[in-house]
């Protein structure tokens, strides 16, 4: 059974994923990337303080005496933040695209798509605490 503990986890990670998502959602991953690009290209601080499940994910990696789960939780936010700076750069300060990368950015992409880290990520948790 899950203790009140991770589910105090859960739930404050469950709220900061939403924040993610709500600045982040967008039809296409270009789409999301040119949101992405807005708070990028005023500061590259401002746009890492807008990831604050990577820093739950640093905490809570600490909190749990780094923990397997914890450290797949902190590996798996650290490439989403690093593939994110990675295609903004690609995309808007080299602007070298290769034909197949563009259509993929430009597909429209399933509605569920933003919300995985809803499902994945509390798991992630549960398993680190108990």
């Amino acid at each position: 059974m899950i203790n009140e503990v991770a589910i105090n986890y859960i739930l404050l990670f469950v709220l900061l994923e939403f924040y993610e998502i709500s600045w982040q959602k967008a039809p296409s991953i270009m789409g999301m990337l040119i949101r992405m690009h807005k708070y990028y290209s005023k500061s590259i601080f401002l746009f890492l303080i807008m990831q604050p499940t990577f820093y739950f994910a640093i905490g809570f990696a600490m909190l749990t005496d780094y923990n397997i789960s914890a450290m797949i939780l902190l590996f798996i936010k650290t490439a989403d933040i690093a593939t994110k700076i990675l295609l903004i750069e690609q995309v808007f300060k080299k602007r070298a695209l290769t034909q197949e990368l563009s259509l993929i950015l430009l597909a429209p992409i399933n509605g569920f798509l933003p919300y995985m880290g809803l499902v994945l990520y509390p798991a992630l948790i549960a398993l680190s605490i108990n």
